[in-house]
């Protein structure tokens, strides 16, 4: 029996009783990483024979039995430190000095058994919502024509095409839910102070989190980078009902009848002029009847978000870019970063850089806009993605069009510091996979992952997609 393809619950599962090794785990995983990512290219550094000495020392540990993750691979986004590695972010003109220390959701992760496997594509300093770069233009499993997303998309993409159970994460204005969606993934983007957050945390918006397959893996492994593994069985909460007795560890999400929310439905939450595809609005539209059925309260949500987010949205971005580009020499540096960077440079004159936008819409624009509800149902996109191409030998007209009419749905919420997910529902008229937004109030992790148990039991989702 191969373990390619299982979920991190039942290869964890597996490792701790015995049924097989870690280094056998590993060792497959890498197998398929070498057949499978000459074509979706997810990978900048496949990490072979360090992950096979990982999993040969993590066999040998006497807490082996009690480890949530034991021998778990898991993929780790290019811009966070990795002990003994180059944390390149995407860009020739970063340091190739390797990192002295791991980041805490690193150490976290490797000290609950998973094993780090490689370090996965972003785009330059993780500024779009693409996954190409000066290493490679990572695929889209399903559809190796189309971007898997970004920033997180070389992550997603190692997830969607089996390569790896699990892979880590990041999220400044959508990254996580953007490329989990676009890849028919699970994803969430934490509240503030729940998950150490990366360096770079683009005013406090940024935060590290997992993407996965299932509900339950999705659980588990953001319950261990928070370092609160009620995160992994929320039915210790008797207000959500989860069903947590499953050998310690949850192996699915089973909710009884406690848990009854107030959910607010907008499939089309944008500002005036911009659009949502009519079956994305579905998705949303039938997503809310299997919650209502559930026993959860719905009701449709009037509204569109005010231009001023957006705005908002959209002087940040250039913001962030602005700053990152600080001390790394611009020779190095792709045409796509470089205007990002001056358009940042130029807003920044007239005092222009999303702060009063983003503290407007922090202080009373969010609760305003969300209402009484306990949990929001959008969309996550906006459009089907993009082609996977060199977006960064172009310029700011280009990559910003792009970016801003395929994900507009997710930035607003960063800006708010509020957790959001997204769960696949469904497919497209063209094969691709379509997820939908769920957003909650601070501290609603939890109440976010029941309803995706919720979503995955009524519709069960496809898992992966082999690349052509």
């Amino acid at each position: 029996m191969s373990w390619v393809g299982s979920s991190a619950v039942e290869i964890a599962e597996a490792v701790r009783r015995g049924k097989v090794t870690a280094p056998m785990v590993v060792e497959e995983h890498l197998d398929v990483i070498a057949e499978r990512d000459g074509r979706v290219r997810a990978f900048r550094t496949v990490l072979a024979e360090r992950a096979l000495a990982e999993a040969r020392a993590l066999q040998e540990r006497a807490d082996l039995s009690g480890l949530p993750l034991a021998g778990v691979p898991i993929a780790i986004k290019d811009n966070v430190p990795i002990r003994g590695e180059a944390s390149r972010n995407g860009s020739a003109a970063t340091p190739d000095a390797p990192a002295d220390e791991d980041h805490p959701v690193v150490a976290r992760l490797r000290a609950a058994g998973a094993v780090v496997v490689g370090i996965t594509n972003v785009p330059e300093l993780c500024l779009v919502g693409f996954s190409d770069s000066v290493y490679g233009v990572t695929r889209n499993p399903w559809d190796l024509g189309r971007t898997p997303g970004g920033s997180s998309g070389g992550s997603a993409a190692a997830v969607a095409a089996g390569m790896v159970p699990l892979a880590h994460g990041n999220d400044g204005l959508g990254s996580l839910r953007i490329p989990a969606a676009c890849c028919g993934l699970v994803s969430i983007k934490p509240g503030h102070g729940v998950v150490p957050p990366p360096e770079h945390d683009w005013y406090g918006m940024s935060e590290n989190g997992p993407l996965a397959t299932t509900v339950a893996d999705l659980a588990l492994a953001l319950a261990v980078m928070a370092d609160d593994m009620s995160l992994a069985t929320p039915g210790e909460s008797e207000a959500l009902g989860v069903d947590s007795a499953i050998d310690d560890y949850p192996g699915g999400l089973t909710l009884s009848e406690p848990l009854r929310l107030r959910i607010t439905v907008a499939p089309m939450p944008l500002p005036s002029g911009l659009s949502v595809d009519a079956e994305f609005q579905r998705a949303v539209t039938g997503a809310a009847e299997v919650l209502g059925a559930a026993g959860h309260t719905v009701v449709e949500h009037p509204l569109r978000m005010p231009f001023g987010v957006g705005a908002a949205a959209v002087a940040t971005w250039f913001a962030c870019a602005r700053d990152d580009v600080n001390g790394l020499d611009p020779r190095g540096l792709e045409r796509r970063t470089r205007s990002l960077a001056r358009a940042g440079r130029l807003l920044a004159r007239f005092g222009a850089d999303g702060t009063a936008g983003r503290d407007r819409w922090r202080a009373y624009g969010a609760d305003q806009w969300f209402g009484n509800a306990d949990v929001l149902v959008t969309p996550t996109l906006a459009a089907l993605p993009p082609a996977a191409e060199r977006w960064g030998r172009r310029g700011l007209l280009a990559n910003a069009r792009a970016n801003l009419t395929y994900a507009p749905a997710t930035a607003a919420w960063n800006m708010a510091g509020w957790p959001a997910m997204t769960v696949p529902y469904g497919r497209h008229s063209s094969g691709m996979p379509i997820g939908v937004q769920l957003v909650a109030a601070p501290g609603g992790e939890a109440q976010l992952l029941a309803l995706a148990g919720q979503l995955e039991a009524a519709r069960p989702w496809t898992r992966h997609a082999l690349p052509a």
